[in-house]
Parts: structure tokens; sequence; C-alpha cells
């Protein structure tokens, strides 16, 4: 029986941030990281997902043999606007940069899903899971990124904005969810082509 890693007191970060991509031929990069689901995050990942993660398959496809983790992995893009700012323009970018996240999210859950494990990732614009249709109570994101990668926010009116450490405030956050050997997600996003560092 696979044992259930929660919160890895030694290193929580697996991998930390580095840009990739899924398509060589676009220029559309992700910053991604692997986290441990620190504890701070388990309530929270609790109250999103209940116990889907732990209804998922028969485990008949799981042949890694490793422990399983509860695993986050948190991506932020760089935004060619200042998404705080209002506008066509505006939605025309973050419309962009969800459908990169979103073909993202799929490749990556449709990947560990292939291999008989659990994961699913939030939509961004209503901060709900994409997959697990039965859960709706909200994720958020700019709290996410706050725990996982001490990135800090503001508030902008009613809205907390996420400030990223080099990109400021052109950055759009969004998450991926996984039950699986912490390896096996590692091998998955080291293999994907770097990004480029502009």
């Amino acid at each position: 029986m696979a044992t259930i890693q929660t919160d890895a007191a030694v290193k929580p970060t697996i991998i930390p941030p580095r840009l990739v991509r899924i398509n060589e031929s676009k220029d559309d990069d992700l910053e991604c990281s692997l986290h441990y689901l620190p504890k701070p995050l388990l309530r929270e990942f609790g109250h999103v997902f209940n116990d889907e993660h732990l209804k998922f398959g028969d485990g008949s496809l799981n042949s890694s043999g490793g422990d399983l983790s509860l695993l986050a992995v948190p991506t932020n893009q760089r935004a060619r606007e200042d998404l705080v700012a209002v506008g066509d323009h505006i939605e025309a970018e973050k419309d962009r940069l969800l459908n990169v996240f979103l073909d993202f999210g799929k490749y990556i859950c449709e990947n560990l899903r292939s291999k008989g494990y659990w994961s699913d990732y939030i939509d961004p614009c209503s901060g709900l899971p994409m997959i697990c249709l039965n859960c709706n109570k909200v994720y958020s994101e700019v709290d996410g990124m706050e725990c996982l990668l001490n990135y800090k926010a503001h508030n902008a009116g009613f809205c907390k904005v996420l400030t990223h450490p080099k990109w400021g405030s052109a950055v759009y956050p969004a998450t991926i969810f996984a039950y699986a050997p912490a390896e096996v997600v590692k091998s998955l996003i080291e293999a994907l082509p770097a990004g480029s560092s502009v």
C-alpha cells in the first residue's frame, strides 16, 4: 500500500520555478514548479476537491510503486499587458493566456491520468476544478502562489492582485494538482522543452 505524503518537512519544493512550453513552435512559455502540498494548502485542497483524489481509478494502472503524494504545479505566464488594467485588449490577452494554460493543464493531467494517477487543474476564470465537475468550492490562485512561491500580492479594489518578482502584475497564475509519485510528475515536467529566458 502506498503511503500518502502531504508535506515534505525537508524540501517542499521539488522543482524550482523554470520556464517550459508544450509546443516548441510557439513562444507561449509558462513558469512552472513542483511542490509537495504544504500544510497551509491542505485545508484549501480539501475544501475544493473533497476526497476526489482518493476515488480515482482502481490502481491497476499505477505501476511505479512510488509513494503517492499530494502535489501542486503552480504556473505563471508573463502577460503582454498589465492585467490590472481594463479594456478589450486586456480581455483578449487574458483569453490568450487562458488558452495556453488550458492546453498545458490538459496535457499534464491527461498524461498523469493515463498512468493511473489523479490530477486536475483549476479554471483560472472561475477558480473551480476543470475535471472534477462535482466540486463547487473556489480555489484562490493568488493565495496559492503566496503560499507555494512566496510571491507577494496587493489589493486592488475587491481583488487581490499577484505581483511576480520579475513581471510585476503582468502575470497570469494557474495551478495543477496531482496525487501521484513525485518522481513521475517531476519526470513529466523535466521532459518539457525549456522556454525562452527573455
